[in-house]
């Protein structure tokens, strides 16, 4: 029996290359002749990075870089088994998870870290990118990524502007004559599950910035900042980045990126799963095991589950799937395709003890439905 092992992180309690390796422990305890081949996946967010070079025989680069308080830290970038396919993860260097509560402070936060991991790889003849957007601290449109790579802000007076989103609603000019003209031949992919645009109720600041410390008061100067930021690339760039589907990922990091680079956007789990090798490496497996923590309505677009699913289905490969919480019907889990579900608790308990006992339970619960599998064969 071939099993194809591809699951998502459960966010705060286990990694997806956790994840695979207790699921491969369950089966082969009970399956220990089983044929199991381990592909931890992501949708664009955290983990992609890891879990693409994981999957693809690559490595990793460190490379010196700020964090989202401009403070010095070391951070990490891949390079793809094919040696030539960067993978940039926002969160490494401009993430949520590097601040405390205290210090999530939109108006101040940059980017900046992510544009010092690309100029890095720049510099080591890399041209080829998939950046990976999501757990940003970040709502500045991607402005101190571009500063990284030698964009200027400034203000009415012709002055610099400050890091963060803050200072964006008094920008009045970009001076692109620095900018790194080896970006010209850098080919981007976005790899996010984010559609929402720039601004507005829907964008960036409104959505998703409260999770990053913004007030009401603080979305309407981040949202202003923003706006003035998509016009200034209009107006230099000829691109509207205003109305881009998933420009307002990552705090605008989207819009910065379509602005100013070669890029497209394209779902993450699609990204992730083409530069895995899903498809061929699950063509002949007799199931495909998958997972994310919480399996609800926003697994049905484009979530880990559903693109495995997906893919699954093209292929004719049943999928289990292993989760936290399963708050789908069975009328709901039919759209995806030939698929079961399970949760892996067994039994009442707090957030705590499920966050805590993650990899054990799951461990067990692979365990007892390949014996099913095993006997029923």
């Amino acid at each position: 029996m071939k099993v194809v092992i591809a699951p998502d992180s459960f966010k705060g309690s286990a990694t997806a290359k956790e994840l695979c390796s207790a699921i491969a422990r369950g089966i082969r305890s009970v399956m220990p002749e089983a044929e199991l081949l381990e592909l931890p996946l992501a949708d664009g967010g955290e983990g992609i990075m890891d879990n693409l070079v994981h999957a693809t025989g690559g490595k990793r680069i460190e490379a010196a870089a700020t964090d989202p308080l401009g403070r010095a830290m070391t951070a990490a970038y891949g390079v793809l088994g094919d040696g030539e396919t960067v993978i940039i993860e926002m969160a490494q260097a401009s993430g949520l998870p590097l601040l405390t509560a205290e210090e999530r402070q939109p108006l101040l936060t940059s980017s900046r870290g992510t544009g010092e991991l690309i100029k890095h790889a720049l510099d080591q003849g890399y041209r080829k990118f998939i950046i990976g957007l999501g757990g940003s601290a970040t709502n500045d449109g991607g402005s101190g990524m571009l500063r990284a790579l030698g964009l200027q802000l400034q203000d009415a007076q012709g002055q610099p502007l400050a890091e963060g989103g803050g200072a964006l609603s008094k920008l009045a000019e970009l001076d692109i004559s620095g900018l790194d003209s080896r970006l010209a031949e850098s080919r981007v992919t976005i790899a996010s599950d984010v559609t929402n645009t720039l601004c507005g109720p829907q964008g960036a600041s409104a959505i998703f910035g409260p999770q990053k410390g913004a007030t009401p008061e603080m979305v309407a100067v981040l949202d202003e900042g923003l706006r003035k930021f998509a016009e200034q690339i209009h107006a230099i760039r000829g691109i509207d980045v205003l109305t881009l589907p998933g420009g307002g990922a990552a705090g605008g990091m989207g819009a910065g990126i379509a602005g100013f680079m070669n890029a497209v956007v394209r779902p993450g789990i699609e990204v992730v799963m083409e530069a895995s090798g899903f498809a061929a490496a699950a063509k002949d497996a007799d199931y495909i095991m998958t997972g994310e923590g919480k399996l609800d309505e926003q697994t049905l677009s484009g979530k880990v589950a559903a693109g495995v699913c997906e893919a699954a289905g093209q292929l004719g490969v049943p999928v289990i799937i292993l989760c936290g919480m399963r708050v789908l019907s069975i009328d709901e889990l039919s759209k995806l395709g030939k698929v079961s579900a399970f949760s892996i608790v067994p039994g009442p308990c707090t957030l705590e003890e499920a966050i805590a006992h993650t990899s054990e339970w799951t461990e067990a619960a692979s365990a007892q439905l390949f014996s099913l599998l095993k006997n029923s064969s």
